[in-house]
């Protein structure tokens, strides 16, 4: 008989970005457990808390399925003697699988006689096999892990109850000392203990004691209150998905309540209010229908109504505080100037081995000016440019980045325009730090792209000279979305700046300095890697196949905005039947590529119509092929590659290539090579797995 099974974790209150993952984690390592089992249910379901992880399985089979399984022996030449008779080896295989010669088969493999039996395998009892559960306890990873007591086991949080039931029956097993029950515990404050009958009343049981397991239903809580506020208050509530996510994560039972503060605090920027009350007290910011910030603020509690406005008091007063810092440091920091603030970077690290802050600001002056130079730009856009690299991190020293270290850029733009810096100045400061997240806002500005490039450029060559490249999850200094953004960003402005020529430039800011560069080789070729597998990244999700990503990057990246059009434009050719021709024609020439590293044509010592027709055509489109080149013309490009086509199926059909006069062979090879070095500035062909019908 089918029955219901409930499996919780009870933890100490988890961290808020920590449970999603593992609500995930325990639904799918639940699926695949039962599959493995071989035992079948209706479905199953997840919730999560702050102080819960559980999973309902929902008619679960009394047994597992019962198998019938093949099992494969010696072959027939080993389970046989001369004479035909069964061998020792024989018989020790089918006594091992519970069986007699008798039982014994043959089937072939590969040509190959082996022997076989059928072995029955028994589904056990459900119940029996249900302890093994506390392996996937153990088994889900969090961001960090911790022990406690005297425990050796890791985990994000102490384990403090564990509630395992089949049925009305208790799973009997430990973990961590703590050993199943039936008992589970509402919320922290408002609930009691709970003896829970059977897994189908965990959801009800936990609602009478103000604790809703489902995490989506709280979410949906949280939005129903928030739009009845709306309504109530007449004002607009922006959901940030995120504070939203985290809040979620952070009750058991969400009441939303509203707040205000001081009207004469609305003088302080919008963001600084914003980020007061989002990155530190998690509440959201409420709008006029106008769309002005209003001293109001939503907050979720985490339990009912009672007493609300205590705890709506007590919300004020903590933001208040807030409120009251930040407009001191607001009112300090004008006090000063930018020349003071980029004085204090000076005594402040920015990487041991790389020097302060102001080393670093000085390399990306010189990065923004060389890359200007690459750009052709203006004087004007030159200089503006150079004074945005300048004065880039001046508001890291003041108070309120200080304080408010998400504020950073975003205060370098509001002082900057204070301080009488040009309007399209200030905001370059705030947008070289983007993006922000690898699918984040761009830099609208050009020369905000320049420095946040340069910026970016600067880090990721400074660390990877000093032997700080990314391993698995660790990248502390971003440098994974760093790449990202670099190439984002030439892309987005469609810049005919190799990347290549980028990193060339980063490299040169630091011949001068005392950081000692041990292999300048490997360090080429790392940031060559690094980058591909940021590309590569970017392409898979432009939905551009694998192999096509190495084709076009196989020489190296060059104006990424040109590699991502070769990319689309191969992607389709991939599958194109009207391609076939075209591409077993160059991939033929390819092939042959290197086999001399002649590359002087003689036309005296062509032999052939045919040889004379390639070479012919060659000239006549290596000229309108450079010119799509230098355009970054991809389809046009291609197309003068695809009237190569024909002459070289016609080369090859009617020459011997490798002919035995060393001049003839050497000389049709160097055709050959010329060709080849086209195709290859082009893509690397021969690495796309093409896929034309036949």
């Amino acid at each position: 008989m089918a029955k219901n099974v409930l499996f919780e974790i009870g933890l100490e209150e988890l961290p808020a970005r920590f449970i999603d993952n593992a609500e995930k984690q325990l639904y799918e390592k639940t699926a695949k457990w039962l599959t493995d089992l071989r035992i079948s249910s209706d479905n199953i379901k997840t919730y999560s808390t702050p102080r819960r992880l559980a999973v309902l399985v929902q008619n679960m089979e009394e047994f597992q399925e019962s198998v019938e399984e093949e099992v494969k022996g010696p072959s027939e030449s080993i389970a046989k003697d001369s004479e035909g008779n069964w061998t020792k080896a024989a018989i020790g295989f089918t006594k091992s699988q519970g069986k007699t010669v008798d039982d014994i088969y043959f089937k072939e493999v590969n040509g190959i006689s082996y022997i076989y039996v059928k072995k029955h395998i028994e589904g056990q009892k459900t119940f029996e096999l249900l302890p093994e559960f506390k392996n996937i306890i153990t088994s889900i990873q969090f961001g960090k892990n911790m022990r406690w007591s005297t425990q050796t086991m890791r985990y994000a949080r102490p384990i403090r109850w564990l509630v395992a039931l089949y049925g009305e029956e208790v799973v009997p097993f430990e973990v961590a000392t703590v050993k199943t029950g039936n008992k589970t515990f509402g919320h922290r404050f408002l609930g009691n203990e709970i003896t829970i009958q059977e897994p189908q009343q965990y959801e009800s049981l936990l609602r009478e004691e103000y604790v809703i397991v489902d995490s989506n239903e709280r979410e949906q809580m949280i939005l129903d209150q928030i739009k009845n506020m709306e309504e109530k208050e007449n004002v607009m509530i922006p959901i940030d998905k995120d504070l939203l996510n985290e809040v979620r994560n952070l009750v058991e039972y969400p009441t939303v309540f509203v707040g205000s503060f001081e009207e004469e605090y609305l003088k302080l920027p919008s963001e600084v209010l914003i980020t007061s009350m989002k990155e530190h007290q998690r509440y959201f910011p409420v709008m006029s229908n106008e769309n002005e910030l209003l001293a109001k603020f939503i907050g979720v509690r985490n339990g009912d109504n009672q007493s609300i406005s205590t705890v709506v008091k007590g919300n004020e007063k903590v933001l208040r505080a807030r409120l009251s810092d930040a407009e001191f440091f607001y009112e300090e920091d004008q006090k000063q100037s930018i020349d003071f603030y980029l004085e204090k970077l000076q005594r402040v690290v920015f990487q041991e081995k790389l020097g302060t802050y102001s080393d670093k600001v000085n390399r990306v002056v010189s990065l923004t000016k060389e890359i200007c130079n690459e750009l052709h730009l203006d004087e004007i856009t030159m200089n503006k440019a150079i004074r945005v690299a300048e004065i880039s991190k001046f508001d890291l020293m003041t108070n309120m980045v200080d304080e408010f270290t998400e504020l950073q850029g975003i205060i370098g733009e509001k002082y900057a325009t204070i301080f009488g810096e040009d309007e399209e100045i200030a905001k370059a400061i705030r947008e070289h730090y983007l993006p922000k997240q690898a699918n984040g806002d761009l830099p609208e500005t050009q020369i905000g792209s320049i420095v946040s490039i340069a910026d970016k450029l600067d880090t990721i060559v400074g660390c990877i000279l000093i032997g700080l490249v990314p391993t698995g999850s660790q990248d502390p200094y971003g440098l994974r979305r760093q790449a990202t953004g670099i190439l984002r960003i030439l892309s987005d402005k469609k810049w005919n700046i190799s990347l290549e020529s980028l990193l060339e430039i980063a490299k040169s800011t630091y011949k001068n300095t005392e950081i000692e560069i041990h292999d300048k080789a490997e360090v080429t070729h790392t940031l060559k890697e690094f980058f591909q597998h940021r590309a590569s990244y970017l392409l898979k999700e432009n939905n551009v196949e694998s192999d096509v990503i190495q084709a076009v990057t196989d020489n190296g990246i060059g104006v990424y905005v040109f590699t991502e059009k070769k990319a689309r434009v191969l992607s389709e050719k991939r599958n194109d039947p009207n391609f076939k021709s075209i591409e077993e024609a160059l991939v033929r020439v390819l092939n042959l590529a290197g086999k001399t590293e002649n590359m002087n044509i003689d036309t005296k010592l062509f032999e052939t119509e045919s040889e004379k027709v390639l070479f012919e055509t060659y000239q006549n489109i290596v000229t309108d092929y450079n010119h799509a080149l230098n355009n970054f013309d991809a389809d046009g490009a291609l197309l003068q590659l695809s009237h190569l086509s024909n002459p070289i199926h016609d080369f090859f059909d009617n020459n011997m290539v490798m002919a035995d006069d060393d001049n003839v062979r050497n000389n049709r090879l160097a055709l050959v090579n010329h060709i080849a070095n086209m195709i290859k500035n082009y893509a690397e062909l021969t690495l796309i797995e093409w896929k034309q019908h036949q």
